[in-house]
Parts: structure tokens; C-alpha cells; sequence
């Protein structure tokens, strides 16, 4: 089996206001934002209103995701979340398919 590598991947997109804000408040929920905490084991995150929509491996994508994006991949401060399928559709965003959240982890300590 042959690995395709993918030269070039168009990531921009845009979403629609009410979509961007009913997504957020999906996004910043307390119960959601309490679930990630649990899963990080951490005391807090804050959703950074930063997302990307996932790319194929590529020279230039090595981690699948657009490559200003890797610097909250390669840090212990940030963790990157897929966010919830039922959360784009109940935001009614179909396209991207995919998304990527990224939230900051806060130590109240």
C-alpha cells in the first residue's frame, strides 16, 4: 500500500454568524467545558475561539492540521479537541465536516 502525500489542501472556511455563535456556546458550555477538564485533568480550560478544519498529511501539514496551528500541538498549555458531531449539526454547519477546537488549560494553583 502507497501512501498519498497531498501537495497542496485548502483549509480556509468561514462560517456563517448565528452558526459561529451557536457553535461557541456549544463550545464554552459548562458541562462541556467540565467534561474536557475531567478528560485533560486539569482544574480549567477557556476556550481560545480558535478553530481549523483538519488536512490531510502532507510535506507542509505534518500533524494534520494547518501549520500555524502546530504551535498549540506542541504545547503542554493548549489541547486540541475535535469538536462534537452533534454540536455542528445542532450549529448547522455541514462543511467543513470537521472541525478543530483549541482550548487553553488554566492551574488555578
Amino acid at each position: 500500500m502507497t501512501l498519498k502525500i497531498v501537495q497542496d489542501f485548502d483549509s480556509s472556511f468561514t462560517l456563517e454568524t448565528q452558526a459561529q455563535e451557536t457553535l461557541f456556546n456549544l463550545l464554552t458550555s459548562e458541562a462541556f467545558l467540565n467534561q474536557i477538564c475531567q478528560q485533560l485533568q486539569c482544574e480549567q480550560v477557556i476556550f481560545t475561539e480558535l478553530l481549523f478544519q483538519p488536512v490531510p498529511y502532507s510535506l507542509t501539514t505534518t500533524k494534520g492540521m494547518p501549520a500555524e496551528f502546530e504551535k498549540y500541538h506542541d504545547s503542554d498549555e493548549y489541547a486540541i479537541i475535535n469538536v462534537p458531531p452533534n454540536f455542528m449539526f445542532s450549529a448547522k454547519i455541514f462543511k467543513p465536516s470537521r472541525l478543530c477546537a483549541i482550548y487553553q488549560k488554566v492551574d488555578k494553583g
